[in-house]
């Protein structure tokens, strides 16, 4: 087959959208992503670090590093442009992936029926 008999296909307007924040951002970017539409989301609990390589504290006397810190992982599904999502500079990492399929395992819906 010719790559123009795939082309509709593959078409991908669903994006999964993933944001690892600091946990005290939460509430604000809930809010923000209920303001463009999004309703359902995962949170996350998680543990990581970036540049920064955590930091050192001090327990029962003795100091040690938390290479790990706390983060917030935060998973939407949504079917339109992702830019109104972005945050600003220094709140967290956010990737895009498209998505080919959806499907709601309760009745079989797929696509943008399954997340909506």
């Amino acid at each position: 087959m010719r790559y123009s008999s795939f082309r509709g296909r593959f078409r991908q307007t669903m994006k999964k959208i993933e944001a690892i924040i600091q946990p005290f951002k939460l509430e604000s970017v809930i809010d923000a992503l209920a303001d463009i539409g999004v309703d359902g989301m995962t949170v996350t609990d998680v543990m990581g670090h970036g540049r920064q390589r955590g930091h050192t504290a001090v327990y029962r006397g003795q100091e040690y590093r938390a290479d790990l810190l706390r983060k917030t992982r935060i998973e939407v599904v949504h079917d339109s442009d992702v830019g109104p999502i972005v945050g600003r500079a220094g709140d967290g990492k956010i990737f895009v992936y498209g998505i080919s399929e959806a499907i709601r395992i309760l009745n079989l819906q797929r696509n943008e029926a399954a997340i909506n």
